[in-house]
């Protein structure tokens, strides 16, 4: 047993993923102490992930906490486990930009990939920042190819809908658009995760913004995309007694840096369980 220094209560665990039998590590408290157990050998190459991966446990401004989503990424599991370079691409418009975020290292595609880098030191993932202000489903699906596909990631995480709702989209087109885009993505081999909108007076204010939240689940279940809801976390943090506004920025519309900052943790979270799933897939790049 090995004792690291931990605050009490939390629970962290440490996955390896190459083809070799991986060591699981269960991290909990004892007597204010974290105490490691190794499920088989404890090599010293996993004792070197700890260190950062508590650092991104703690790492950032103050978020409440999130229900884990369960996301199925075979295509980046299986990029990783090959120990080849592993490429996300963040689709969307301003939110994935970072419009109103303090600087571009504070953009959710920024902070996703700081998070990933810190949890999974050992292999390289680039996040690649694929947002543009002002479009949505049908712009995006349009430059989809040259984008996105001519890049060859393995995941897209794509952001899309608070546009629509704002200018009237209708729902049907809307889930058109959609639908064609996340198959023609599955159909190049590549993990697909949509993105919902952000609960902020500007969207709500729409009676389309929940519409589309929900074109969204319904093409993610038909599909068998996968759903990180930004809604369903927004809604949690405000059972847990923080107000949804102090993730907006002044303009009614964009999350600020915490906001940003505390998606792209939870999704970080999300990816790093994803990557323990048992399914494998040949690696295409």
């Amino acid at each position: 047993m090995l004792g690291f220094p931990f605050p009490a209560g939390r629970e962290i665990r440490i996955l390896t993923l190459d083809k070799s039998p991986r060591v699981r590590l269960k991290l909990i408290m004892v007597q204010g102490s974290c105490i490691a157990k190794a499920g088989r050998l404890l090599s010293a190459a996993v004792l070197v992930c700890l260190a950062p991966v508590l650092a991104f446990a703690q790492a950032g401004p103050a978020c409440p906490s999130t229900p884990l989503v369960r996301l199925h990424l075979p295509h980046l599991r299986a990029a990783l486990a090959a120990r080849k370079e592993a490429v996300i691409v963040a689709l969307g418009s301003s939110s994935t930009q970072g419009v109103m975020a303090s600087d571009t290292a504070h953009t959710y595609p920024a902070v996703l990939q700081a998070s990933l880098s810190q949890a999974i030191p050992e292999w390289h993932i680039a996040v690649l920042n694929r947002g543009i202000g002002g479009q949505d489903a049908a712009e995006e699906l349009a430059r989809l190819t040259s984008d996105v596909i001519a890049v060859h990631p393995q995941l897209v995480i794509w952001l899309v809908g608070a546009n629509g709702a704002m200018r009237n989209a209708n729902p049907d087109r809307f889930r058109q658009r959609v639908t064609q885009g996340v198959g023609e993505l599955q159909a190049a081999g590549i993990d697909v995760v949509l993105m919902d909108n952000q609960h902020c007076p500007r969207v709500d204010a729409t009676p389309e913004g929940v519409l589309l939240d929900h074109v969204l689940g319904q093409v993610a279940e038909q599909t068998h995309a996968g759903l990180f809801s930004r809604a369903a976390v927004m809604e949690t943090w405000q059972r847990e007694g923080v107000p949804e506004l102090q993730f907006i920025s002044s303009d009614g519309l964009h999350h600020n840096d915490r906001g940003y900052g505390c998606v792209a943790r939870a999704l970080a979270r999300d990816i790093v369980t994803a990557l323990e799933d048992s399914h494998h897939v040949t690696a295409r790049r």
